[in-house]
């Protein structure tokens, strides 16, 4: 697909792995809006949530452009559906879920990247054969990184490394991180839930993105490396290849 000089090609797949009975992620893939949510409160309630989510994002599409308000508005609704959810059905309460993604913003004469998430799905940058993480993780692990106490290596296996900080559904108005970048010539953005990046490190995963033909061949090889190095978790990826012409 193009959208105002910026070719967009897309692959994602979403798998139960090899240890849980049900799938709870959710994931979008749109002409301007890429997003997955991982669910939290188990089989009827996280994937409730993860689905609820990824609906009020999916209504971001009805306008042009969209702007960060729009994308900030747009998870105030997700959570305030999930919220309400939980409320109507007493099995439900206390669900919840990621959401992280990447929309392009703008009018279609000045489109840009906007980034964002709750929690600790993730979205990467690959460009130039570098992988860079470009959200931050709302977890106890992260924020014991941040202080010192821990090593990024450690928290890879910390006893912590489940527990979310910030999230949609457990908070009456949690806020958003957002961030904005202008497109810049061949890049990769990987929007995914913790079932891959708990199985593979960035090394592995730059490796693929760097040899898989295609975005629908990388969503693929990376769901699948994450079933074989044990498939712990549901695992979910979106594969967005952008190229912008004029860089």
């Amino acid at each position: 697909m193009s959208v105002a000089g910026t070719t967009v090609e897309v692959g994602a797949r979403t798998a139960v792995g090899r240890v849980r009975e049900h799938n709870e992620d959710a994931y979008l893939v749109r002409d301007r809006v890429f997003a997955v949510a991982d669910g939290m409160g188990g089989h009827a309630a996280g994937e409730v949530a993860s689905a609820l989510a990824i609906e009020a994002m999916d209504r971001l599409s009805e306008h042009d452009p969209i702007t960060p308000e729009l994308v900030v508005a747009a998870v105030s609704d997700a959570n305030a559906s999930i919220i309400e959810a939980g409320l109507a059905e007493r099995r439900r309460r206390g669900m919840g879920t990621t959401l992280t993604g990447v929309a392009l913003i703008g009018p279609a004469s000045a489109r840009r990247w906007l980034v964002f998430n709750l929690g600790d799905s993730r979205v990467y940058r690959f460009a130039d054969g570098r992988l860079d993480q470009l959200t931050v993780d709302h977890s106890e692990v992260q924020e014991l990184v941040d202080a010192g106490y821990i090593t990024r290596t450690e928290a890879a296996i910390h006893p912590a490394r489940n527990i979310i900080t910030r999230s949609l559904g457990l908070e009456l108005d949690p806020e958003p991180d957002v961030w904005d970048r202008d497109p810049s010539g061949e890049e990769t953005f990987l929007v995914c839930s913790d079932g891959l990046t708990g199985e593979l490190r960035d090394a592995e995963i730059a490796r693929i993105l760097a040899d898989a033909p295609s975005a629908q061949a990388a969503a693929d090889l990376l769901c699948a490396a994450a079933e074989d190095a044990g498939g712990r978790d549901n695992i979910t990826v979106v594969v967005v290849r952008a190229v912008t012409a004029g860089d």
